[in-house]
């Protein structure tokens, strides 16, 4: 009977997810934001999925522009599993459309940020994704690239993370 206890005590356990509302105060860059909890605790949420561009590169400071005109000042509902090494809640930020009042928080912004042209879907957390979150967002991107809008519009787009390495 011990045994047993220990060994479910061994087993790694699954990740709950968890939702979070909170109201938005503050845009960091096209794919994290700042809110304030009901209880006034400050969170950071990197939107999970999508990574866009630096403040210092093409496009960077429009993605800003474009997640803070999605979600700034608004109340959003955070769906996370996780916080990266930087302690900042890993999720997808739901937001009600603007053009859509009373309709509840069904915009997905790091969707909405990838239909813009405004992020490159992050391919290599994809699987943290579920598969029809990551479906979705690999067809906005798509969708985007062969439209040119957004940072598809520059001939040769550096993906974020190659900007951070360097490789500019």
């Amino acid at each position: 009977m011990y045994r047993i206890a220990a060994t479910l005590l061994l087993l790694p356990l699954p990740v709950i997810a968890a939702q979070l509302e909170c109201r938005v105060i503050g845009i960091s860059d096209g794919d994290t934001i700042n809110c304030l909890t009901a209880d006034r605790v400050p969170e950071r949420i990197r939107l999970r999925g999508i990574d866009a561009p630096e403040s210092k590169q093409p496009f960077g400071a429009q993605s800003k522009q474009h997640l803070s005109g999605l979600v700034y000042r608004r109340t959003v509902i955070v769906d996370s599993a996780s916080r990266d090494r930087w302690g900042r809640i890993i999720g997808t930020v739901w937001v009600e459309p603007a053009d859509c009042v009373n309709c509840g928080p069904t915009l997905d912004a790091g969707r909405a940020q990838l239909a813009s042209g405004m992020a490159w879907w992050f391919r290599r957390y994809a699987k943290q994704q579920p598969l029809e979150e990551r479906l979705s967002y690999e067809f906005e991107e798509k969708e985007a690239l062969t439209r040119r809008i957004g940072l598809w519009r520059d001939p040769q787009p550096i993906p974020p993370w190659d900007w951070r390495r360097g490789k500019r």
